[in-house]
């Protein structure tokens, strides 16, 4: 879990007011340490190996890379990186940063303990295009940045997946307290956890379809999803006043399908089963109208606050069956340009930012309202080797290759890829409004 944060004692930070440390004059100390100083680096760079030099200064570059990282993405504060494009980059031991089996992910999606043998996966790192430096995710960064904040996830199962890495990435380092979970099967479908050291709270809430939806989504044993386009989620709606910062994330269910409403009366259906004759309206429409519903009741209170939408996260089936136990098997990052599969997310990733554009119009400069955008299409769509596949239960291949087994090819194992994901929202939520 991690040592307890430790704040600066003050009695033990009083300032001396004498001069312990020389007997000369303080002007003349202070030349002479720098000059000492300037000798011992000349000789360092000079003389020493090249282990060495890189041992001593790793830890310079690295803080001179968060440092630079954090004012480059501030607006007019020079260039601004552009996290959405890059490759995934060789470093080693990179994603080795948790236990999902402390932090209590999801059993599916912790792959080392479910017996997955390859983990090459996890010595990836994204490095965005240009050499925009992306830090590695620091917790206490994050805490400090939302301190005294409540941070909230709604959305469908990557929402899900993304906000069990962020608590995983959390309690490896800093104390917690679990102060809310849904009992039963529905456990890991509401939650919420504080961290007391700076007064943080994290929520998570099952919409997958953001807006208020009965149906299949509350019990699957149901065919069908009822979806009210002009109602946002009830149970989050209920909390919203309380939010500081919320990624909203949604795709996967309307792109299966739903039949949506607009009060009480049916205004068409995406996959409907043909026998209700209800007029199609695709899934992009649906789509547009459920994240403008759910930043208009984020908006309403009137409460300043940081809005993220997420983009897209594709799954890598790639045309084979969800049962096929050959489906993402991959066990390397695709290259840029290796595999054309932009087509797959690049519409309803445009439907987020048209969505942004809109909410920042309506908005104006003086809104209350910060709408992000968290591009993670690019980056998720170049990891087929991330997901849990066969390993989504205990030792799947104990009895040889089945015929036929469910792969998870849509989620991320933890720790994994979708660890990522957290690093980019840090940047942006630490980003000056």
């Amino acid at each position: 879990m991690g040592s307890a944060y430790q704040p600066l004692d003050p009695h033990y930070q009083k300032p001396s007011s004498k001069n312990h440390g020389c007997f000369l004059s303080k002007p003349f100390c202070a030349w002479l340490t720098f000059g000492f100083l300037s000798l011992a680096l000349l000789h360092l760079l000079c003389c020493s190996p090249a282990g060495t030099q890189q041992a001593m200064f790793s830890p310079l570059r690295q803080y001179i890379n968060n440092t630079y990282s954090f004012v480059s993405s501030v607006p007019g504060g020079g260039r601004s990186c552009n996290y959405s494009v890059g490759n995934w980059v060789w470093a080693p031991g990179h994603a080795r940063r948790y236990n999902a089996t402390k932090c209590n992910a999801k059993a599916s999606h912790d792959c080392i303990r479910n017996g997955r043998p390859d983990t090459r996966y996890l010595d990836w790192r994204w490095q965005p295009a240009g050499g925009c430096p992306l830090p590695a995710f620091d917790a206490g960064a994050f805490l400090s940045a939302m301190h005294g904040k409540h941070v909230a996830f709604i959305g469908d199962s990557m929402a899900r997946n993304q906000a069990q890495s962020l608590i995983c990435l959390l309690t490896a380092s800093f104390p917690y307290r679990l102060l809310y979970r849904e009992e039963g099967e529905r456990s890991f479908n509401f939650w919420r956890y504080a961290f007391p050291s700076h007064d943080v709270k994290v929520s998570y809430y099952w919409y997958p379809f953001l807006v208020k939806a009965t149906g299949k989504s509350e019990d699957d044993a149901i065919r069908d999803n009822h979806v009210h386009l002009d109602t946002p989620g009830d149970r989050w709606a209920a909390d919203a006043g309380t939010f500081d910062a919320v990624v909203l994330s949604a795709a996967h269910w309307l792109l299966n399908g739903a039949i949506y409403y607009n009060g009480s009366e049916v205004i068409g259906a995406h996959n409907a089963p043909p026998e209700l004759n209800y007029t199609g309206v695709g899934y992009a429409w649906p789509l547009h109208m459920a994240y403008r519903t759910s930043v208009e009741r984020l908006r309403s209170d009137g409460r300043p606050r940081t809005v993220v939408l997420a983009t897209f996260s594709m799954s890598h089936f790639d045309g084979k069956p969800s049962d096929d136990p050959t489906a993402c098997t991959r066990t390397e990052p695709y290259k840029d340009g290796e595999k054309d599969n932009e087509w797959v997310f690049r519409e309803v990733r445009d439907i987020v930012y048209d969505e942004a554009e809109v909410a920042r119009a309506k908005g104006g400069e003086d809104s209350q309202l910060r709408i992000e955008v968290l591009d993670v299409s690019k980056l998720a769509s170049l990891r087929p080797d991330g997901h849990p596949g066969l390993y989504m239960r205990p030792n799947p291949l104990a009895n040889g290759m089945p015929e036929k087994m469910y792969s998870d090819c849509l989620h991320f194992c933890l720790p994994g890829p979708v660890d990522t994901f957290n690093e980019i929202l840090l940047q942006i939520l630490r980003k000056k409004r």
